[in-house]
């Protein structure tokens, strides 16, 4: 055989391995990109495990997570009214969206109000809200408070003690913002957490509650619903078809909402916005599921109340949330 051929053969099989090598290359640049998220993906809860966040962030990421192909690991870091898993995940955790916070939007961001964090308070940003609990004022089954009015009037005559799960909560704004606008007076009584708080009113220790309404619902008849901070009462009888704040006494007061969310840091959705596109997408693909809704029920709850959200409204309630906060701050720090 010729020289020829063999230099062919050899150009041949240069070429071939160059362009295998290339193919190669573009292949695990390709696979690099698609391959997030490539571990697990770690989500910081402020609260204690076993609670409503925990349930409900359990029912969402079971389905999350086929979309994504990953799991996701919750971290609990309980206390300072949530405080204390805000400063965790953005001290601790590196902005690789490779770490989520799963925040209750409204007492935590008001939290801000009352005393900054170590961070800016734009230094993250919610993308993902689940669900919107609106405030209420409820009373105990043996109440002698039959009416909103009759609170107001009571209200005016002398200071009522108000149980609230804690000072700094949307339901506590709502009930300072009616007082503001009746001329009744109220004394915000702190009872660390929802199952407190309903105690509070059930056992008459407090003239009257106010709380997120789920944790009423679920109370059943042993306690009355009297007023709901929302546009709406979405849950009709279940909350005794209490009139809403805005409707009744004429107030433009925004809803009053306990809204769960994830959040991330801002510095990873600019450095890496690919990733946060993807959580976003998989996010509302998880929502549209309708296994989803067997896991929401399943977590015990109130499906109305399931309510998507994505960056504008997650950001619109954050910032009522400071707005209102700086507003009522003397209250909402005890003094």
């Amino acid at each position: 055989m010729s020289n020829n051929y063999w230099e062919r053969r050899s150009f041949l099989k240069t070429g071939a391995a160059a362009a295998g090598g290339l193919m190669l290359g573009a292949g695990m640049s390709s696979q690099a990109w698609a391959a997030y998220p490539d571990q697990n993906i770690d989500v910081i809860i402020p609260t204690r495990e076993g609670g409503g966040a925990d349930r409900l962030f359990r029912a969402f990421t079971s389905v999350w997570k086929k979309y994504l192909n990953t799991n996701f690991e919750p971290g609990f870091f309980p206390g300072a009214s949530g405080r204390v898993g805000y400063e965790v995940y953005m001290g601790k955790y590196k902005p690789d969206a490779y770490s989520l916070i799963f925040g209750n939007m409204g007492p935590e961001v008001l939290n801000w109000a009352v005393k900054e964090p170590s961070f800016g308070v734009d230094d993250y940003l919610y993308f993902g809200r689940v669900d919107t609990d609106p405030g209420v004022v409820f009373v105990g089954a043996e109440s002698k408070f039959k009416s909103i009015d009759d609170i107001i009037a009571e209200g005016k005559k002398r200071k009522l003690n108000v149980g609230t799960s804690r000072l700094a909560h949307p339901a506590s704004i709502g009930i300072l913002a009616l007082g503001e606008h009746t001329g009744a007076q109220f004394n915000l009584v702190p009872l660390s957490g929802g199952k407190k708080t309903v105690a509070g009113a059930v056992t008459l220790e407090m003239d009257f509650c106010v709380l997120t309404s789920g944790s009423v619902i679920a109370a059943g008849d042993a306690c009355r619903t009297l007023l709901v901070f929302n546009d709406e009462n979405v849950a009709g009888d279940k909350l005794n078809n209490a009139p809403t704040m805005n409707s009744y006494f004429g107030t433009k007061l925004p809803p009053m909402f306990s809204a769960r969310a994830f959040g991330i840091h801002k510095a990873a959705v600019d450095a890496h916005p690919d990733r946060f596109e993807l959580l976003q997408k998989t996010f509302k693909q998880t929502f549209d599921d309708p296994g989803y809704k067997d896991a929401f029920l399943k977590s015990k709850g109130f499906w109305p109340y399931s309510n998507y959200g994505g960056i504008k409204e997650c950001a619109e309630f954050k910032a009522a949330m400071l707005e209102l906060g700086a507003r009522y701050r003397p209250f909402l720090t005890g003094k």
